[in-house]
């Protein structure tokens, strides 16, 4: 299974809480339709914000939206910068990075995004399959995987139009990679898809 982080929004350059409506950014989108023919083909899933459905479509997908597999709602804070709530609201900022099951912004813990992720996952999605999703959902997916917690899953990079790939391994999922730049030749792995590195 391939997860591709959903192109880039103006949010992600501002270092705000994910807000679903955002749309994609215009350049990011270009980028993601010239890797079109590296993951044609495959049943595709999607998460159901709207920057995740236009980096499906730009990729020659047709995903289906997948509700779990959408970022976990960031409440009041989202849309505000990370900066701007370390300055308003330092203890709640704190309490959240300190405990994946708070939600002192009143949306969704990071816990509860991990427990809907690996729910989709154990429900038996095509193993042979795209997911364009934002990086929370993919980082839920290798906390699933690697037997994580939240917090630990966040220390990997995952940049925009990169892929995360997992295979079915005996009762779960082995990773295969991490964050590899889409169309990068590797070992073994087939050409279509596209090194690891281990962020937001």
């Amino acid at each position: 299974m391939l997860f591709v982080r959903q192109a880039t929004t103006p949010g992600m350059r501002a270092a705000r809480f994910p807000v679903p409506g955002e749309r994609a950014d215009p350049a990011s989108l270009a980028a993601a339709a010239a890797l079109a023919g590296v993951v044609a083909g495959l049943p595709a899933f999607a998460a159901p914000s709207a920057a995740a459905g236009q980096t499906a479509s730009a990729l020659g997908l047709d995903a289906s939206a997948v509700p779990c597999l959408a970022e976990a709602d960031a409440g009041r804070w989202a849309g505000l910068t990370y900066e701007q709530v370390a300055r308003d609201e330092p203890d709640d900022l704190a309490r959240w990075l300190a405990d994946p099951h708070a939600a002192p912004h009143g949306g969704e813990s990071l816990a509860g995004l991990a427990d809907r992720v690996a729910s989709w996952l154990g429900s038996g999605p095509p193993e042979e399959a795209v997911v364009v999703c934002d990086a929370g959902a993919i980082r839920a997916a290798l906390a699933c995987a690697l037997g994580l917690d939240p917090w630990a899953a966040a220390r990997f990079d995952v940049a925009p139009l990169s892929t995360t790939e997992l295979s079915p391994a005996r009762g779960g999922w082995r990773v295969a990679h991490v964050n590899r730049t889409v169309g990068r030749p590797v070992g073994r792995t087939p050409p279509r898809r596209p090194n690891r590195k281990v962020t937001a």
